[in-house]
């Protein structure tokens, strides 16, 4: 069907490591409030890069929530993080706005839910792991 499942806000609430290893998803979307103090905090630096190679050793995506200045993107992207989402990159659009971006990225032939590798940080894979979406 082409949907992707990501666990949101990784991190904070009710999110579990459990879920990793027992849940068919695709992604963590490490939560927002890690991402704005980790160029301030350490702890906050070391959750984010944990969350990060924690996901990656599932083979699975990473995406930041709420990134919102270039000194964020570049530390994210030292951290291998997969995909940055905040207003950084846009600002909330209205859904028709949205819908035609979606049928536009899916007539070029995008994946949406999974990113194309990276010739800069290829593909990590788990002997013996599936991923959770078959391919």
């Amino acid at each position: 069907m082409g949907v992707c499942v990501a666990i949101d806000d990784f991190g904070t609430g009710y999110s579990s490591l459990r879920y990793l290893a027992h849940l068919p998803i695709d992604a963590l979307k490490i939560d927002r409030s890690f991402v704005m103090a980790m160029t301030e905090n350490a702890d906050d630096m070391a959750i984010v890069s944990s969350i990060i190679s924690l996901a990656h050793g599932f083979d699975l995506k990473v995406v930041a929530e709420g990134v919102e200045t270039a000194e964020q993107q570049k530390l994210l992207r030292l951290l291998r993080c997969d995909q940055m989402q905040g207003y950084l990159f846009s600002k909330p659009v209205p859904k028709d706005e949205l819908e035609n971006l979606l049928r536009s990225e899916r007539s070029k032939g995008a994946d949406l839910c999974r990113s194309p590798p990276n010739p800069e940080f290829p593909e990590r894979r788990l002997i013996g792991r599936t991923p959770a979406t078959g391919k």
